[in-house]
């Protein structure tokens, strides 16, 4: 399972946008998905590239599918946090809240006001990777997230706590591979950036 996080956006790194339609890839963005989908293209099989709703992962996706003549097959359980009251929001702003500690130091207690907690997230995001799986039994499947869900997703992988998964960068088109057996999983990269994927899922 490669993980993806979309292309950079115009908010990225100072808006929360969350679940806000009509956030696309800037062109900064578009070119950090080619990057990745050339990275993707040099392996030996792909067999099916899923995506968040929104238009900022599906529009990464899409350049990932055409690489490989694919499709891209839509997955709410990949989408955005749900941040609610927090949706459109400059991150200079939440950081400034007493909540922010605890988004950072504690997240598993953490519900965004009139959204989701961590927890759902975390829950959601590996139910979708295990339904993923049991579709594509012994494939390579690409699936484009963002950031948070990403995160959480692999601190289940690596047994990591909760409250401890900020500590995992997953930065713009990003690939993080997870490889899923009968017998369990092994996490081969995370926020990989560059370089030959081949040697690890090839």
């Amino acid at each position: 399972m490669l993980l993806v996080r979309h292309g950079r956006t115009p908010t990225t790194g100072a808006v929360l946008p969350g679940r806000a339609p009509g956030l696309h890839l800037s062109e900064d963005g578009k070119k950090e998905a080619a990057a990745t989908a050339e990275r993707i293209a040099a392996l030996k099989a792909v067999a099916a590239v899923y995506a968040s709703p929104l238009e900022r992962a599906h529009e990464t996706a899409e350049i990932i599918a055409a690489r490989r003549g694919l499709a891209v097959g839509t997955e709410a359980g990949l989408l955005e946090c749900d941040i609610g009251d927090w949706t459109g929001w400059e991150i200079t702003k939440a950081a400034k809240t007493p909540e922010w500690t605890v988004v950072q130091r504690h997240p598993s207690a953490f519900r965004f006001p009139g959204g989701e907690s961590f927890v759902e997230i975390q829950a959601r995001m590996t139910a979708t990777i295990a339904t993923l799986v049991t579709r594509h039994p012994g494939e390579t499947v690409v699936a484009v997230s963002h950031a948070d869900p990403i995160k959480t997703a692999l601190a289940h992988a690596l047994g990591t706590p909760l409250d401890l998964f900020q500590r995992i960068m997953i930065g713009t088109a990003s690939i993080s591979a997870v490889a899923y057996g009968r017998t369990g999983l092994v996490v081969l990269t995370v926020n990989s950036t560059g370089g030959d994927l081949a040697a690890l899922v090839g």
